[in-house]
């Protein structure tokens, strides 16, 4: 695409490491709150099958409705990013999740869950693109690979965090205050973001009135992008498995109490934002490599997984070796958004991230609908052997990534 760039397109090759680390801290935040979202819902389900009775085969279908909702507007919002800025679509997209929590506080019934997992979905469809073109533009050169793994640490504490959070105030006050809590909470970090919005500023990709709007979609072309698509629909459609049913899983095969599955989850989660730290740096000795360190980190991911399926080791050391997968996986993380970087054409960031990232959104609106009724029969070590089989087939994708990358042109 022949695009119109300002100078801030281009990321500076030095800027003040105080500028560097603040933009760093909010994208991190941002990043962080999307991720928050993606528990809101599944955090619940043990309490929704209570209350209102509703089967594993329900809460798939309103898992998947979000990550439909999200991945469908995500391949759009890179668009929209580069054409308007990341900063409106940040403001929108924080307002939307205030939204969807008040409405969850006050709803009783399974359509008005569904309406909140919409605009969930809608809210969260836009971050990667944002978040990504915030970092390219605005951080220097020679610390992307440490925002990278920033912005893939302060993600994995939104998950761990989610648990936390939702977990104790159901507890203490109850599931709708909860809601009612995340709602203001949300509402404080949009207020945050807006006060330090110049921070945030991107410039946005202008095309040339004399091109064809198919022009825009040139960069779709490139084998690389579709590679790159099916690494993190693949690799999601594990990580779906762990954020849907892990808790019940572990109650259903160790009986574990909620408590003490809710806990796993949370160290998982952690355990993965450790990885993510060491992974910023085996990022930055060895950016060359990205595909390979990928390759690896999702392999030994799949066999701790599949450690965890065959249940030799009871519950204390399948919730341990659970947590150690998290770690594992994580240590790829920011290998693996250089690794998308290098497969983006110039001017095309937002498009770029918004389609091969709605991969992430596929996989977990699959993976639910299809492992919600493995959970529905009873076929809980099957769940977990499946989700480290497809972890494993995108070791092979994701060595596929870095066959097809090569110089890229502004398409």
């Amino acid at each position: 695409m022949t695009t119109t760039l300002s100078a801030n397109s281009i990321p500076p090759a030095s800027a003040p490491l105080r500028e560097d680390s603040i933009i760093m801290a909010l994208v991190g935040l941002s990043h962080a709150s999307s991720h928050f979202s993606h528990l809101l819902l599944p955090l619940m389900f043990p309490i929704f099958m209570k209350e209102f009775g509703w089967t594993f085969t329900d809460l798939g279908m309103m898992s998947s409705l979000f990550f439909v909702v999200s991945g469908a507007g995500q391949a759009c919002s890179g668009f929209v990013v580069d054409r308007f800025g990341a900063r409106p679509i940040l403001f929108a997209a924080l307002g939307l999740f205030a939204l969807a929590c008040l409405i969850a506080s006050v709803a009783n019934s399974y359509p008005a869950m569904m309406l909140v997992a919409v605009l969930a979905g809608l809210g969260n469809c836009a971050f990667h693109p944002l978040d990504f073109t915030i970092l390219n533009q605005r951080i220097s050169s020679a610390r992307l690979g440490y925002a990278f793994s920033v912005h893939g640490l302060t993600g994995s504490l939104g998950w761990a965090v989610a648990p936390l959070f939702m977990g104790v105030m159901s507890t203490v006050f109850g599931w709708r205050s909860a809601y009612t809590a995340a709602s203001f909470l949300y509402l404080l970090i949009l207020a945050l973001m807006v006060f330090n919005r110049d921070k945030l500023l991107t410039s946005t990709v202008k095309r040339q009135v004399n091109l064809p709007r198919s022009h825009d979609m040139a960069f779709m072309r490139l084998p690389v992008v579709w590679w790159c698509f099916c690494f993190f629909l693949l690799s999601t459609v594990t990580l779906a498995v762990v954020q849907n049913f892990s808790l019940p899983i572990l109650q259903a095969l160790h009986q574990v109490s909620f408590e003490a599955a809710t806990l796993t989850l949370t160290v998982y989660m952690l355990c993965s934002a450790l990885g993510v730290v060491v992974g910023g740096f085996v990022a930055s000795s060895f950016p060359f490599r990205s595909d390979r360190i990928v390759a690896s980190s999702m392999c030994g991911g799949a066999m701790l997984l599949a450690v965890c399926a065959s249940g030799w080791l009871g519950a204390l050391g399948t919730m341990t070796v659970l947590a150690a997968t998290g770690f594992a996986v994580g240590i790829g993380g920011p290998s693996r958004d250089l690794m998308i970087k290098k497969a983006t054409p110039p001017g095309a960031t937002g498009r770029m991230y918004g389609l091969v990232y709605s991969g992430f959104d596929v996989g977990f609106a699959v993976s639910p609908l299809v492992f919600g009724a493995f959970m529905d029969r009873g076929w809980y070590s099957a769940t977990l052997a499946c989700a480290a089989a497809v972890l494993m087939l995108s070791v092979g994708v994701a060595l596929g990534v870095g066959r097809n990358t090569g110089p890229v042109q502004a398409g």
